[in-house]
């Protein structure tokens, strides 16, 4: 099965680049989405019912990143430290990673995650899982386009939020999460019914209103999938 990260409320990142070319602060954090972030109250947690959640069959993950056709302006060490940075705070639902550079697939480690780019693999999305493969693709083309429309934008945030989207299926969250500040989550159904905020004016007011890392609730609901209570 293919998990894919919708950007805004259309299916590619486009719609992203559009907006970033008309914003000159378009990650601005206000004190609505950063509670939301940093919190998760009861009953937030809910699915847009598009997946199953399952807890994951081992213990740990290994990432494992192939930097070829990866865009020149993302080098190897600035991935990885985004491959990290989500695999961190992802570990705080019990389940520890590794995140390595390679050049090709260690075939027999059932943990092992590769991280790849790819567009055709990608589909034309920003991102890709393919979980019953353990590959998550992301796509040259997209991030290219993006620093076509708008140069001074380095595309780091948006790398960052695909990453951590895409890792959070392997960790076993199979369904996209409705609460729109989610890293897991994506904004409107193709029936048009858009995802939960606290503050509906508050959506407006930042370009990208989803996390890039994941939030309480993303966590939360990782360690309730994996049986995981933190002392």
């Amino acid at each position: 099965m293919l998990y894919f990260l919708r950007v805004l409320s259309g299916w590619c990142a486009l719609a992203v680049s559009t907006a970033l070319l008309n914003s000159s602060n378009a990650y601005a954090i206000d004190s609505t989405r950063n509670s939301e972030i940093k919190e998760c109250v009861p009953g937030e947690i809910v699915t847009w019912g598009d997946g199953v959640d399952k807890a994951v069959p081992y213990s740990n993950i290994s990432f494992l990143y192939i930097p070829n056709g990866a865009p020149p302006w993302f080098n190897e060490k600035v991935v990885l430290d985004l491959i990290q940075r989500a695999a961190s705070v992802w570990s705080e639902c019990g389940i520890v990673a590794q995140v390595s550079v390679g050049d090709q697939p260690h075939y027999m480690i059932n943990n092992e995650i590769v991280i790849q780019w790819s567009d055709s693999r990608s589909q034309g999305n920003i991102g890709a899982s393919e979980i019953s493969q353990r590959r998550l693709y992301l796509s040259p083309g997209v991030f290219k386009t993006l620093k076509d429309v708008r140069p001074t934008y380095d595309g780091s945030y948006t790398l960052q939020m695909t990453l951590a989207h895409e890792m959070g299926h392997f960790y076993g969250l199979g369904a996209h999460s409705r609460r729109c500040v989610d890293v897991l989550s994506y904004y409107k159904s193709n029936a048009g019914d858009l995802c939960n905020i606290r503050d509906r004016s508050e959506f407006g007011k930042v370009i990208e209103y989803r996390s890039s890392l994941p939030t309480a609730c993303d966590i939360q609901r990782c360690r309730r999938i994996n049986n995981f209570t933190k002392n």
